[in-house]
């Protein structure tokens, strides 16, 4: 199988398993990608990881072979799967993270950008080369990028193709942090700073920061205080407060 799926204590994890292929993105991965997130939903998994098997990528993007002698027609519908599937991931009740292993490019770093949040190690690479083959990023790249970074380095990115680096990626925002050691090991980690908490009151701060992209600042405050409402009325809240009251660590039961 291109993809595998599992269980790692309380992760869902699901693994582009290409590494011949720089664990490149063919049809049939965006379709397991798409499968196995809706698994991560249906489960009782509290986060979501994504990485890429072996030492070199963690998604080299669309497998360029597949893209030759298609139609017009199969070009927008391949595009629309694929923001489809990525999509998934901002309306997927748990938090994910994208461990980015080695290369994460084209359709790899659009896939990785969908994610809440995203890790690197020292060698990996991030860019968006479609320009290099006369296209653009159709999976989202467009619209996430400038969301990340700010218009103007995405559109340096976008245009030119550069790859950058871990530390600058970093240093733009496109990544959290750099991991060292046993990257697996610093992905449960930096998901366990969020793991504990309740995860309607997870889904609702997720929500508001990234209206906060796409509204102005008054519609983005009446967004907040409606959902700020919401996570009120959650049995967390109420265990929460109680807790905080009572000197004790809450026991949080997403409702």
């Amino acid at each position: 199988m291109p993809t595998r799926f599992a269980r790692d204590e309380e992760f869902a994890v699901i693994t582009l398993d290409r590494p011949e292929a720089l664990n490149a993105l063919s049809f049939e991965v965006v379709a397991d990608i798409a499968r196995y997130i809706d698994e991560a939903e249906a489960s009782d998994a509290r986060a979501l990881v994504i990485t890429g098997a072996g030492e070199k990528s963690f998604c080299a993007g669309a497998d360029i072979s597949e893209l030759m002698g298609r139609s017009i027609e199969d070009e927008k519908a391949g595009a629309e799967r694929g923001q489809r599937a990525f999509a998934k991931l901002d309306t997927l009740r748990i938090p994910s993270l994208a461990l980015i292993n080695g290369f994460a490019l084209g359709g790899g770093l659009e896939l990785a950008m969908a994610c809440t949040f995203r890790i690197c190690v020292p060698r990996a690479r991030l860019g968006l080369p479609e320009i290099k083959l006369g296209l653009i990023p159709g999976y989202g790249g467009t619209q996430r990028l400038p969301r990340l970074v700010g218009e103007a380095r995405a559109l340096e990115l976008v245009m030119s193709g550069r790859m950058v680096q871990a530390e600058e990626a970093r240093d733009i925002g496109l990544v959290s942090q750099i991991v060292e050691g046993e990257a697996m090991d610093e992905a449960k980690a930096f998901m366990r700073q969020f793991t504990g908490f309740g995860l309607p009151a997870l889904r609702f701060a997720r929500e508001a920061v990234r209206r906060a992209g796409t509204t102005t600042l008054a519609e983005g405050l009446a967004i907040e205080a409606d959902l700020n409402t919401l996570a009120f009325e959650t049995e967390d809240a109420a265990e929460g407060t109680a807790a905080f009251l009572e000197k004790r660590p809450p026991l949080f039961r997403d409702r």
